[in-house]
């Protein structure tokens, strides 16, 4: 079987039935197809291998939590979407634009989101753990917070957070159907057109918060800042830019420079900043744009000189969380600061004075108890499920993979030392978008791997429905490819002779893949490489009312050192997608 054939291979049960798919109407021929594509794992050739539709969404009003998120899914795709994003490629101050529009369409102003006390935070790495400390820290004052994040990890209900917990499925389907009916109505007077997926949740958020009135909202930015949907705020009362680094080049720029100048573009007149510590080139640029824009921008100090007795305990593993915790204690002392004012709002506006030092002040017992008590899953997380450990973290970009490297190095030494037997390490990668994979390997390959497994994003290749992690703006074969390429790196990269065709392993003709060497494979989805990396010793994956999907016996024999060692360690990393996927499966407990 040629490796164009196993990724576009029908299976003969449901080929004849796909045939007979047309464009959907309804949200349950919408859910139904989705389900036989899950249990499929691959499209048949006769199936277009990614949704995109003219059809205004369906009219489907059962006010249930999954058809919200199906419904929501459509926007992935949404045909009009689409050629609003390619029209304002070129002219990004169009985003911006476009963004008032679609809020005016959902029913809020512009002016409204000022009553939010908004904390604006952009960055290349660390800016979603910076929020979730700053979030915590509020919290622990008894503020009343809304946290906007991306991307979820479960469910998406995850981005909108109200006092650190993702608002509950009632809750999200209300609002939902609130903002979405809004837009909906307003559609046809407006050439047809709504808000991409993320643009829609930006807007929820919004008016969730508004709604639940909070007295605080945090906002991590999307991609970006300047042109970044999330910018339409206009008073911000604080922002803070985290370590800045290559990413989404084809948006932002292919350089740091370039890059550090989207991320500043989140500053405004009078409104303090901070940023960590950056290299000459981005930092120069940041004080460019501050003095543009009218902002004074101060740059954080290292969290060890903070007045504090004893060093400050974190609840995020890693060095590099470090810079972030002090960004954190900056952001949330400044906002304090504001908040206790009892003057008139335009006497905490100060103007750009050329970059300072931040303050070094002693955290108070709140602070101090918001860094140790903050949790921010997927994000140098680990999971011990009996034999079995699991290290999970969603970095995606070389210098994120450098610091998850560290982090595991140092932390599976640990777990080594107390062992109390042989280990054997196991790599669950993969990676979305432009990417650089092989740079990320590379990095990867000192930590000495036992097994390389790879998979695409998919939760799983069975008859079940998860609205939450669908993703149509990928195609899977587009995503078997990615994986199968991540293979022949490793092997390269590992002086493994490369082989001429990939060979069919799973039974019954789902596509799992692996070439013949036994420390690389190639598994269809997520749930299927767990199941064989844990070899029946996790008992949470070992549910007997979970599908087990079956394997040839000759990649069972190559999966013996998994069965025989006292300890598996499994690393899951290069996509934070990846990472949310796993957690479905590990714990059981963030799908309620």
């Amino acid at each position: 079987m040629t490796r164009r054939s196993i990724l576009t291979g029908k299976l003969p049960k449901f080929g004849a039935a796909s045939c007979t798919l047309r464009v959907l109407t309804t949200m349950r021929l919408f859910r139904a197809l989705e389900r036989l594509r899950a249990w499929t794992g691959v499209y048949t050739a006769e199936l277009s291998l990614r949704f995109s539709s003219t059809k205004a969404a369906p009219r489907f009003r059962r006010m249930d939590y999954q058809d919200a998120v199906c419904t929501l899914n459509t926007l992935q795709t949404n045909a009009s979407a689409l050629e609003q994003v390619k029209r304002e490629r070129g002219h990004p101050q169009l985003q911006l634009q476009a963004m008032r529009g679609f809020l005016q369409r959902a029913g809020l102003k512009v002016e409204e989101l000022d009553r939010l006390n908004i904390i604006h935070v952009t960055g290349t790495k660390g800016k979603g753990s910076t929020c979730a400390f700053t979030e915590q820290i509020l919290r622990n004052y008894g503020f009343r917070t809304g946290f906007y994040s991306s991307p979820h990890l479960v469910q998406v209900r995850e981005r909108i957070r109200i006092n650190g917990q993702p608002i509950g499925k009632e809750l999200f389907t209300k609002y939902f159907w609130q903002v979405y009916g809004r837009l909906e109505e307003t559609k046809d007077a407006n050439g047809g057109s709504m808000p991409a997926y993320f643009r829609f949740l930006t807007i929820l958020a919004f008016h969730v918060f508004l709604q639940e009135k909070v007295d605080l909202a945090v906002l991590e930015v999307g991609i970006g800042g300047a042109y970044d949907c999330t910018n339409i705020i206009r008073h911000p009362w604080v922002c803070g830019i985290s370590s800045l680094g290559i990413d989404h080049t084809s948006i932002l720029g292919d350089s740091i420079e370039k890059i550090a100048w989207q991320k500043g573009g989140i500053f405004k007149p009078g409104v303090p900043a901070f940023t960590v510590k950056q290299p000459d080139g981005p930092m120069k640029v940041l004080q460019e744009r501050a003095e543009e824009i009218g902002c004074p921008l101060s740059v954080c100090p290292d969290l060890d000189e903070y007045e504090s007795e004893g060093s400050l305990r974190l609840g995020l593993a890693g060095h590099h969380q470090r810079s972030n915790a002090s960004l954190a204690l900056q952001l949330s002392h400044t906002w304090l600061q504001r908040h206790f004012l009892t003057d008139s709002v335009s006497s905490s506006l100060v103007e750009f004075s050329g970059v300072s030092p931040a303050p070094v002040f002693q955290p108070s017992p709140a602070m101090i108890k918001g860094l140790a008590e903050t949790e921010w899953p997927g994000r140098n997380q680990t999971l011990k499920h009996g034999p079995v450990t699991y290290f999970l973290d969603g970095a995606h970009t070389t210098r994120s993979m450098q610091a998850c490297v560290r982090w595991f190095t140092e932390i599976a030494a640990h777990h080594e030392r107390n062992a109390g037997g042989s280990v054997v390490r196991v790599l669950l990668f993969n990676a979305t978008g432009e990417r650089d994979c092989a740079a990320m390997l590379k990095l990867l390959t000192p930590c000495h791997f036992d097994f390389a497994v790879f998979c695409p994003n998919i939760t799983e290749a069975i008859a079940t429905c998860n609205a939450d992690q669908q993703n149509f703006n990928v195609s899977v074969e587009n995503m078997l490819t990615r994986c199968l390429d991540n293979q022949q790196s490793w092997r390269v990269m590992n002086g493994q002779e490369k082989k001429p065709e990939a060979e069919l392993l799973i039974r019954a003709g789902l596509p799992l893949v692996a070439e013949r060497q036994s420390d690389t494979l190639v598994f269809p989805c997520i749930l299927s490489a767990l199941q064989w990396i844990s070899q029946g010793r996790d008992s949470v994956l070992s549910d007997p009312n979970r599908c087990v999907i079956p394997v040839k016996p000759s990649i069972s024999t190559k999966a013996a050192p998994l069965r025989e060692a006292v300890n598996i360690h499994v690393l899951i990393t290069g996509s934070l997608h990846l990472v949310g996927g796993a957690l479905k499966h590990l714990d059981p407990a963030l799908n309620s």
